[in-house]
């Protein structure tokens, strides 16, 4: 994967770097301090412009240590075809006030492969093959044996 640093993270320091052997993720961090208020939102700029490879996606998910103090990470898909700059967007779902400092981890990158298959459209439901769940909504996966 080829990585653009802009000129405030090299300010910064912060390098971005292949995870460690064992971890699944790259850490991302924030370019700028900020606070999130309760029940707000934040979108934080990283510094960083990817070019994920193609078949390909990033999957931007929570850090444990900040997501036990109520900061989560929303809309955390990141298309290979993408090209400016990764911000990540932060909700407060805590009782209190969340400081981010310039260079703190707040999230975590996964980049993992993408099956795309081709769409048929079918005219009945009948059409559609059968499976064990079926139809079956929410919490029905909790009855099959």
């Amino acid at each position: 994967m080829r990585v653009y640093r802009s000129e405030k993270l090299k300010a910064l320091e912060i390098a971005f770097n292949a995870p460690r052997a064992g971890d699944a993720g790259y850490d991302l961090r924030a370019i700028a301090a900020c606070r999130v208020a309760p029940m707000a939102r934040a979108l934080v700029k990283t510094g960083l412009h990817l070019e994920i490879p193609a078949g390909f996606v990033g999957l931007v998910k929570d850090r444990s240590s900040i997501a036990a103090a109520g900061l989560h990470t929303l809309a955390g898909v990141i298309d290979s075809s993408y090209r400016g700059e990764l911000k990540i967007l932060l909700v407060n779902l805590g009782a209190a006030e969340f400081v981010i400092e310039a260079g703190q981890k707040i999230a975590q990158l996964l980049i993992v492969p993408v099956y795309v298959d081709p769409i048929t459209f079918v005219e009945t439901l009948d059409e559609l093959s059968a499976t064990e769940r079926g139809a079956g909504g929410f919490g029905s996966t909790d009855n099959l044996a």
